[in-house]
């Protein structure tokens, strides 16, 4: 069956530039994550989640499959199942055959990416009729009419809401509340836990997770006509424990000048652009947020180590 395809991005595009812009002129320079997520970053990532020192993707593929069948009784039968930040779309495909939703809509930064994977994706499953929508939900949670006005069943692995600050975290949850019409939300979230875990998921030896970063910077070239020299940056990870996360920067390695459309930025060696904050929570934080965001019921599953967790909040 055809796969319908809608892009909320485009009217935004101005806003994406001055956006891009600000961050490179601020100081300290910083650029939002969902830069990351052009075809080739979305590629990156999607082979972040298969290097053993990433281990949030497979414990949370653990937590899924050992606890599946709860999962799907509490969701229920024939959702209409919401895919926040999709991606390749696997996390989700590994419960249609549980969930056998009535509707699968993939939400993604990039729609080309998604018109590549619901393309295969369709073959697979043919009887799954779905939507993909280009979003920036960043900025506003707004489902365009064509979603069926019925409750909707949010889906938001991978610790993806740890990109947000708090406050960015609890008006995103607000708006996936009022915006599933009575449904629910199922979870993933990466719990704190110590630097010897973190710092090889977030710098890998084979320099994967250097790479998406510094993908950014090819991204920002094509959006702004900027002339950023990826050669001249590495990839620069801090965790701060004070504020559970960890922080991703891309260091100058000498001093260089950026340009693009009459504007410049200095950069001095050792200067930092910021590009990511990964929040982790704890088990009484992530639920007290979900309970300010509206939610007031939850189902919570952890691996035994309780380095991960999946919730579903109705």
């Amino acid at each position: 069956m055809p796969i319908s395809f809608i892009e909320t991005l485009s009217p935004q595009a101005t806003t994406l530039h001055q956006e891009a812009e600000l961050g490179i002129l601020s100081t300290p320079a910083s650029l939002p994550p969902k830069f990351f997520y052009d075809n080739l970053g979305s590629r990156l990532f999607e082979a972040i989640t298969y290097l053993p020192e990433y281990y949030l993707t497979a414990t949370e593929e653990i937590i899924f499959n050992q606890f599946g069948a709860e999962i799907q009784a509490h969701i229920g039968a024939k959702p209409l199942l919401i895919d926040l930040g999709a991606g390749n779309c696997q996390k989700a495909a590994r419960f249609f055959s549980l969930l056998k939703p009535n509707l699968y809509v993939a939400i993604d930064f990039s729609i080309a990416y998604l018109r590549t994977i619901l393309s295969h994706l369709q073959s697979q499953y043919p009887t799954i009729p779905m939507m993909g929508i280009g979003m920036d939900f960043s900025q506003q949670l707004r489902l365009p009419p064509e979603v069926p006005q019925t409750p909707r069943t949010f889906f938001y692995p991978g610790s993806s809401l740890g990109n947000f600050l708090p406050t960015e975290a609890l008006q995103l949850l607000k708006q996936i509340r009022q915006e599933s019409l009575g449904g629910g939300l199922l979870l993933g979230i990466d719990l704190f836990k110590s630097a010897s875990i973190l710092e090889p998921a977030y710098n890998d030896p084979l320099l994967v997770t250097a790479a998406f970063n510094l993908n950014i910077l090819r991204n920002v070239n094509q959006l702004l006509g900027s002339n950023f020299e990826v050669a001249k940056f590495k990839h620069h990870i801090e965790i701060n424990a004070e504020l559970m996360r960890v922080e991703l920067y891309l260091e100058a390695l000498e001093a260089t000048t950026v340009q693009w459309q009459g504007k410049e930025r200095y950069f001095k060696k050792g200067e930092r652009i910021h590009t990511e904050n990964s929040h982790k929570y704890s088990l009484n934080s992530i639920q007290k947020l979900l309970t300010a965001a509206g939610f007031d019921k939850m189902k919570v599953w952890t691996d035994p180590q309780q380095y991960y967790a999946v919730i579903y909040a109705t």
